[in-house]
């Protein structure tokens, strides 16, 4: 039987980039970008996946150490805006990823046997990019983290997109000649069918 209180939560990042976010707003009609904050070092990708939901799992000050939880991300603003600015474009980059299905919270989604042995399932979309993630998993009882292990994982393309990713790096100037002449066919064919069409 399952020790009581006994709880899972897994953490799975994707490779750290720099990011640029603009603000738009609307000036005589036309939107333009106004604003703009650029953040030295986020997450591509961000999903944890819980036992429970994970404000009866820890206190937000543990969730805000780990980075457990969207709202505990640490952003790295490098502007130096003002706190209510810095805010402002977190929450419109959070926004961003979690539409995009790039982060992601999935409550519920691991189930814990006899105390230690559990299972995750944590989905990740096809757009997510290539490189090592980290999973970082935390065993959690009675509110406090006893345990925690982290684990690498490589995430790469397969089959065709492989194939495709690999002409590119290993021959460029033919990829690139390859990409032309099948606009070219693209092209043509569609305007043989546009004229048949027509007629």
């Amino acid at each position: 039987m399952p020790a009581p209180d006994t709880d899972i939560a897994v953490v799975i990042k994707g490779p750290a980039e720099p990011l640029l976010v603009r603000e738009k707003a609307k000036v005589a009609g036309i939107w333009i970008n106004r604003t703009s904050e650029r953040f030295r070092s986020v997450p591509s990708f961000y999903a944890v996946a819980t036992s429970r939901p994970l404000d009866q799992l820890v206190s937000p000050r543990t969730a805000a150490i780990y980075e457990i939880g969207i709202g505990n991300l640490l952003l790295s603003p490098a502007n130096g805006a003002s706190a209510n600015e810095q805010a402002r474009f977190e929450a419109g980059l959070i926004d961003l990823k979690r539409r995009s299905g790039l982060y992601a919270e999935h409550v519920g989604t691991v189930s814990v046997r006899e105390g230690v042995l559990y299972r995750a399932l944590v989905p990740i979309p096809a757009r997510v990019p290539v490189g090592r993630y980290t999973a970082e998993t935390y065993l959690i009882r009675n509110g406090h983290i006893v345990a925690a292990a982290t684990r690498e994982i490589s995430i790469g393309k397969s089959g065709f997109e492989r194939f495709v990713t690999q002409a590119a790096e290993s021959w460029p100037l033919l990829y690139g000649l390859a990409a032309i002449l099948i606009s070219l066919l693209m092209g043509l064919a569609a305007a043989l069918a546009f004229g048949r069409a027509r007629r």
